[in-house]
């Protein structure tokens, strides 16, 4: 046997260089903006050919790593630093949003230049909207000409559906909101919205991310009603505004007399303290009694849990609204109210199967109970027969 030791195996292998496409690039904005800046100066005030050039330039700079610079330079003509003002470190240019002169139709350009753009190039349209919330919270930062010509923009944006009116919540900032900035620059833009839209359609947008209860947050706290908000926006030309917050608000107060009128009932509070909290609520918030006789019987059906056989519903509603029934009787002191009353009892015994053969029961009961012109109103629906 041989003396001599045996070698250890050792792996072997080969180095592979990174490849450059791998190797990581650094971020210098610098020569990205360079590059849009001398484009916009050689494109100058012709916005039909900005837009030509910033479709060409896609192809060849890097839009998706320098977004924010490049809405920079086209809002505001250079780099932002925080808090709004141009960055020294390069040049800027004068042909952009901020030095444009203030006016609709020229903000109805630019807004076609941002449209085309993201059209072009989908993967902006995320990037431009952190922008415009970026800012919005660098309001401060401008000068009033400045902050007119964004609320112009963002507002055409906003009808067009180039922006989601999620944006807004960037002026509940506290220090904007403190100042007015806020508030101010809301009347402009949604003057420029509405010179666009109908109110109705602005409605839908605000509802659909969540803001059209949150208007009232344009003002400090001490000044968040809704005579404050009407007077201001009313008198700013924005009526229609204000009747929608009002509406809004409304709505809100409803809501939340709704859901504390629930849970009196369910915890079967006296009916004399009930009815008294209604009465200050119809007249605090100007409630119809049409309408209160609305919520009063929803209310006074969902503090309930319900029996799911038919033949025992019947038994259940009857024991229920016999001890309600004076709660239904303060609210149904004129015919218009009876007959709202009647129409709820006849839509909520449709929606809900197991009530059908209850609903001629609680009628004989609100006729004896409550009124008798109540009966009256079946003449109204021919399809109920009692």
């Amino acid at each position: 046997m041989s003396n001599q030791r045996q070698q250890k195996p050792t792996l072997t292998g080969q180095r592979f260089k990174t490849r450059k496409r791998d190797e990581k690039e650094r971020f210098d904005p610098t020569q990205f903006q360079e590059s849009i800046i001398q484009g916009l100066n050689q494109t100058g005030t012709d916005l039909e050919a900005v837009a030509k050039f910033l479709d060409a330039s896609g192809a060849k700079l890097d839009y998706r790593r320098y977004a924010e610079t490049l809405f920079d330079i086209l809002v505001a003509g250079g780099m932002l630093a925080p808090g709004g003002t141009l960055s020294d470190e390069v040049t800027c240019t004068e042909f952009c949003l901020f030095k444009a002169q203030e006016d609709m139709e020229t903000m109805q350009a630019y807004a076609q230049v941002f449209n085309k753009l993201i059209r072009r190039y989908k993967y902006l349209e995320k990037g431009f909207e952190e922008e415009i919330k970026k800012l919005l919270l660098f309001l401060k930062g401008f000068t009033e000409s400045e902050r007119n010509k964004l609320a112009m923009l963002t507002g055409i944006l906003l009808a067009n559906g180039n922006l989601s009116a999620s944006i807004l919540s960037s002026l509940f900032n506290e220090n904007l909101v403190k100042e007015g900035v806020s508030a101010c620059f809301a009347v402009k833009l949604f003057k420029s919205w509405l010179s666009e839209k109908d109110i109705s359609s602005v409605a839908a947008s605000l509802r659909k991310v969540g803001m059209d209860n949150r208007l009232m947050e344009l003002f400090p706290a001490n000044k968040r009603s809704c005579e404050h908000f009407s007077k201001y926006f009313t008198d700013a030309g924005l009526k229609e505004l204000s009747d929608f917050a009002r509406n809004q608000q409304s709505i809100g107060a409803r809501k939340e007399l709704q859901k504390e009128l629930q849970e009196q009932i369910s915890r079967g509070d006296p009916l004399k303290d009930i009815i008294a909290y209604i009465r200050e609520e119809i007249k605090k918030n100007n409630i119809s009694e049409q309408t209160m006789i609305w919520l009063i019987w929803s209310s006074v059906m969902s503090s309930v849990e319900w029996n799911k056989k038919e033949e025992l519903v019947t038994e259940q509603a009857i024991k229920l609204l016999k001890q309600y029934s004076p709660l239904l009787k303060a609210f149904t002191s004129q015919g218009l109210s009876e007959l709202t009353l009647l129409l709820k009892i006849q839509e909520y015994c449709y929606d809900n199967i197991h009530f059908m053969k209850a609903f001629q029961k609680i009628v004989v009961l609100l006729y004896k109970g409550i009124c008798h012109s109540v009966y009256r109103c079946l003449l109204f629906f021919p399809r109920v027969r009692v």
